[in-house]
């Protein structure tokens, strides 16, 4: 384990979440064995590549989460959707929440906390409910999206809404894990959780080896950095032979990364207000900055900024040409896709994965901006505006 911030150095230890000298953030390095091979693996899922899953865990809390579809573009034969939204609580979270809530019960935690645009709360609510865990949830006030805050409420979770953004709750959880000790973090600066979402690379790997491209919406910036770590683990053990660029996409109100991307800087400038529809990437101080920013330049990716508009288009897009309900952050991929291709920056030959991380459920509030023909009819008439429309259209 290292740290990104002072470079501290230690040996694998599950209790230590972030820097022990300074409170950066780490980063676990994992060798994956030299035997490792796809096909000698059983079951499915994130715990299917346990063998490069580092940690021991005596108590293992799943849900049958990962293995979703890798689904085929019907206009494009070089691209590919990722459905993250198949998981137990329709997101990616998932992933990441059966190793972080496995590994608080074997180092023996009994309460949990998480701070959340959404997709994490819901998770981390539903993780902790089946490991029979405390969870405390500090979400911004008004701020989260109807379906993930009803998950939340179902799982049981005891929900802390504060005023201010998403970046004020983080803090709180911060101050909480250093202070009170007893409490567990569920957020994505613990960098156990990444070890769950960087089985996505894993399953594409395995599934259709290992594209030129992989579009990734960020936010707090964690999935896209796991991603191409679980890249990385496959090429230095020889399973694969390279790495795909990494191309995060961000929403223009909550863009700090792609900004410094573009601007060719190291440190990007945060947003105070941050303000999008894509609720699930509304996060103007990503507490991963550096990982994604790594991952990102270390990869010769890029990154992109798209409008609301934008987003809202490729989610109608995603529905009504691919069949596929993804809520407004996973769009941000296809949005991001599309302007990537307008700008140069990726080839339409080039096999591509974009990263669709919730489903359309999780925010019904942004599906009913979609323009739709709903009309009051008599049932009587029903036949007639059928047959009318049909015979007008022949």
């Amino acid at each position: 384990m290292k740290c990104l911030e002072c470079g501290y150095e230690s040996e694998l230890s599950q209790r230590i979440i972030t820097c022990p000298k300074c409170g950066g953030i780490m980063e676990i390095k994992v060798k994956i064995p030299s035997n490792f091979n796809f096909s000698m693996l059983r079951g499915r899922g994130v715990w299917r590549y346990r063998d490069a899953i580092p940690g021991n865990y005596n108590k293992t809390v799943s849900i049958s989460e990962g293995g979703t579809p890798l689904v085929s573009s019907s206009f494009s034969s070089y691209l590919f959707y990722k459905f993250e939204g198949a998981n137990p609580t329709g997101s990616f979270k998932d992933r990441g929440m059966t190793i972080a809530i496995s590994s608080a019960l074997s180092e023996g935690y009994k309460v949990v906390v998480a701070a959340s645009t959404g997709n994490t709360a819901a998770s981390a609510a539903a993780y902790a409910a089946r490991g029979k865990m405390r969870i405390y949830l500090v979400l911004p006030s008004g701020k989260v999206a109807l379906g993930k805050l009803a998950q939340s409420i179902l799982y049981g979770a005891t929900i802390l809404e504060v005023n201010g953004s998403f970046d004020v709750a983080m803090s709180t959880v911060l101050r909480l894990y250093k202070e009170l000790g007893v409490v567990y973090p569920l957020n994505s600066f613990n960098p156990w959780r990444l070890e769950g979402q960087k089985t996505i690379a894993y399953e594409i790997a395995e599934e259709i080896g290992v594209p030129d491209n992989v579009v990734v919406p960020v936010g707090n910036a964690g999935n896209v950095y796991a991603i191409w770590k679980g890249f990385v683990e496959l090429m230095e053990a020889g399973v694969t032979s390279k790495i795909p660029k990494m191309i995060g996409v961000q929403a223009e109100g909550a863009s700090p990364i792609a900004r410094a991307i573009q601007k060719g800087e190291s440190i990007p400038e945060f947003v105070d207000s941050p303000e999008t529809v894509a609720t699930a990437i509304r996060i103007g101080k990503p507490v991963n900055w550096k990982k994604a920013i790594k991952a990102i330049v270390e990869s010769r990716g890029n990154a992109l900024t798209v409008s609301d508009n934008e987003i809202l288009e490729a989610q109608k897009k995603l529905a009504r040409l691919e069949g596929l309900g993804a809520e407004p952050a996973s769009a941000a991929s296809l949005a991001g896709y599309q302007k990537a291709i307008e700008k140069g920056i990726l080839g339409k030959d080039e096999k591509t994965v974009l990263i669709l991380t919730g489903h359309a459920l999780k925010d019904p509030d942004a599906m009913l901006k979609s323009d739709a023909r709903r009309i009051l009819v008599n049932p009587d008439h029903v036949d007639k505006i059928i047959l009318g429309e049909l015979d007008a259209s022949s």
